[in-house]
């Protein structure tokens, strides 16, 4: 598969007195499928940024085979439908040889079901944890395409109910998405809750898009529960978190990490989220962390690095871009084998920014591996596409959000094999 546009001056970029190639002589196309809007808009926004600000550091630094790295970015506009259909446009016409997105699972899913693992196309998803997309990998279906840069749920849910516990909800309700995401995060949640001797009291699913949850919340109040575990969005999860807050719902709550959101906090009123505490997969802070959060803001036009989806869509371009660096040509095949080569744990360590990616390029080209440690921390990829790491424990205090511990991968994994 082709997918290098070459401009007339091509052959001087090579050139045949020895030039150091230019990025700007030709253009390699990553293409994206992001929820730029829809009820996941708010990540899709911030992670699309995000890739377009690794391409750019990568550019800066020389680009990939001397080409420069562009971006052809598709809403998926929180629909799994529609983002088969921005998928395919970007296979079959622009001729990608990968695709960044989507960042829900309800997105992610169909892509790699009905487009990337059938036609053998690199699909990296910066957000997308459900358990759904290790088993696809598992039974077959994704051809060893898929990878993510955010921990399973499968873990999520486990680490959830430990700090559930810990922080004295005892009797819960669960109001979830109806989607493939939060019924995995629900049954994972709810499995090692009961183990640890919480009691649910209800559960009750919500399709999304609606103007009103007056009825899902009185359904959860009607068990009378001392707190509730909310798995949704920022849009539909203030509107559903109003509701609670209006029909006398217990201060108490348990979030997921998506709902780790400055628009979630502002929408329901900071005053009423002093008692609510969330997970989120975790990051092991390394220099590109420091560069991300001093250079995310400026690039994005104000985002604020924190968003959920931002650091993990860095790292998923990045991933990509250097991947594209180290082969020749755009053959997805070769590209999915390189994105191990630059996540090699025995390759010398490369952070994020421009100088250190034009040390990685000089790396590649001399046919040596790296190890990229990026903004969330060192990644590597199993067979499955699936990355471990720890799980940050948060709590809303005045509207921010701050860090109240860390669960490790070990501490997770010991528990899941506990309550089995």
């Amino acid at each position: 598969m082709k997918s290098i546009a070459f401009l007339t001056t091509t052959a001087l970029a090579f050139g045949l007195l020895g030039l150091p190639a230019k990025a700007a002589d030709c253009t390699i196309t990553v293409g994206m499928v992001m929820e730029l809007t829809g009820p996941a808009g708010e990540y899709g926004q911030a992670g699309a940024k995000s890739v377009d600000m690794a391409l750019r550091d990568i550019n800066d630094a020389g680009g990939a085979q001397g080409c420069k790295l562009v971006s052809e970015t598709k809403d998926s506009q929180s629909s799994g439908t529609v983002a088969v259909d921005a998928a395919n446009q970007l296979v079959q016409l622009k001729k990608v040889p990968v695709i960044i997105g989507g960042i829900i699972s309800s997105v992610s899913i169909p892509i790699l079901t009905s487009v990337t693992g059938p036609d053998k196309i690199v699909q990296v998803s910066p957000a997308s944890s459900s358990p759904t997309l290790t088993k696809l990998g598992r039974d077959g279906k994704t051809n060893g395409m898929f990878f993510r840069t955010i921990t399973s749920d499968a873990l999520q849910g486990t680490a959830a109910a430990q700090y559930a516990i810990d922080k004295g909800f005892k009797k819960i309700a669960i109001i979830h998405v109806n989607n493939d995401f939060g019924v995995n995060l629900e049954g994972e949640f709810a499995k090692a809750y009961k183990a640890l001797g919480g009691e649910i009291v209800n559960v009750t699913p919500y399709n999304e898009k609606q103007s009103s949850y007056a009825s899902e919340v009185t359904a959860a109040l009607g068990a009378k529960p001392d707190g509730l575990y909310l798995i949704s969005t920022p849009v539909d999860g203030a509107t559903i978190a109003r509701a609670w807050i209006s029909q006398g719902g217990p201060s108490k709550l348990l979030l997921n990490d998506g709902m780790n959101s400055p628009d979630f906090i502002t929408s329901v009123g900071a005053k009423y989220l002093n008692d609510a505490y969330g997970t989120s997969s975790g990051t092991a802070p390394s220099a590109s962390t420091a560069y991300f959060n001093d250079n995310y803001k400026a690039f994005s036009g104000g985002i604020d690095p924190s968003n959920p989806a931002a650091d993990r869509s860095y790292d998923a371009g990045a991933i990509v871009g250097l991947a594209l660096a180290s082969i020749k040509g755009t053959d997805p095949l070769a590209l999915r084998d390189a994105i191990f080569k630059v996540t090699d744990p025995k390759g010398e360590v490369i952070h994020a920014g421009k100088a250190e990616f034009t040390k990685a390029l000089a790396l590649l080209k001399d046919g040596k591996s790296i190890r990229y440690e990026g903004v969330i921390g060192p990644i590597a990829f199993d067979q499955y596409g699936d990355i471990t790491g720890p799980f940050r424990l948060w709590k809303i205090t005045d509207g921010k959000v701050e860090t109240t511990g860390e669960m490790s991968t070990d501490q997770v994994n010991a528990l899941k094999a506990k309550i089995k």
